[in-house]
């Protein structure tokens, strides 16, 4: 997974661009994110960079919070390894952050705990991006919504049934057993999904107000929490 960045997402509009044509856009608010850890290979047995979204602030966050990202905050499990030769992890030693999310890369990590990542020296270059969401929860929803499903018949006899999904078990599909077979679709808790769009065109990018437009819809409703990396999909 290439490294990327947290961000929000603004809402859809249409821009045009150089040739005079018109694109629906989704307008995402990326950055600035601080790395907050860097994993290794030698000390977790993966890379990856922890980067944070957002500063929250200090009286509503937690002492683990506070202490993940502050070097100056004392406790007696640090001074016990400080006394036993223990060296401390480096902090960003910066305000907690309200999002904190972990991008696994290929490679060791080029970037130095507490460096400040942007829109602009990420996706410099980037023609096409990944972005990944959580789906609009739903609740609990029926065929119809869920599956789009057709329902039954508005004719004679077809009593108030006219959403309903119908027949769940039959011999012929299970061969005489007379339950229904695993998966099959049925009324449940629809959306709050984690969902992953691939490949979606970098219309345009705002490095002053670390904006990102890409072209299409992206998972999740406004203001929402998304990642975003460059995809791999193209060569």
């Amino acid at each position: 997974m290439p490294l990327g960045l947290l961000g929000y997402k603004v809402g859809m509009t249409q821009v045009y661009d150089e040739a005079g044509r018109i694109a629906p856009v989704t307008v995402l608010q990326i950055g600035p994110c601080p790395v907050l850890q860097v994993r290794s290979q030698d000390r977790d047995g993966y890379d990856a960079v922890q980067l944070g979204f957002q500063d929250k602030a200090r009286r509503k966050a937690t002492r683990a919070e506070r202490g993940h990202v502050s070097d100056q905050l004392e406790s007696k499990r640090r001074r016990a390894r400080q006394a036993a030769g223990v060296t401390p992890p480096p902090k960003a030693n910066t305000e907690p952050q309200r999002h904190v999310r972990e991008f696994r890369l290929e490679a060791p990590a080029a970037h130095a705990v507490g460096k400040v990542l942007t829109v602009a020296e990420v996706f410099a270059g980037v023609t096409a991006v990944d972005v990944i969401g959580t789906t609009k929860g739903r609740g609990f929803t029926g065929v119809i919504k869920r599956h789009n499903f057709g329902g039954l018949r508005h004719s004679h006899g077809v009593k108030k049934g006219s959403r309903q999904r119908g027949s769940i078990a039959s011999n012929a599909s299970n061969r005489g057993s007379g339950r229904p077979k695993k998966g099959i679709r049925m009324a449940g808790r629809y959306g709050a999904e984690r969902v992953t769009v691939l490949n979606l065109d970098v219309v345009r990018i705002d490095a002053e107000k670390n904006l990102v437009l890409v072209r299409g819809a992206v998972p999740g409703p406004n203001g929402g929490l998304v990642m975003i990396r460059p995809t791999n999909r193209r060569g």
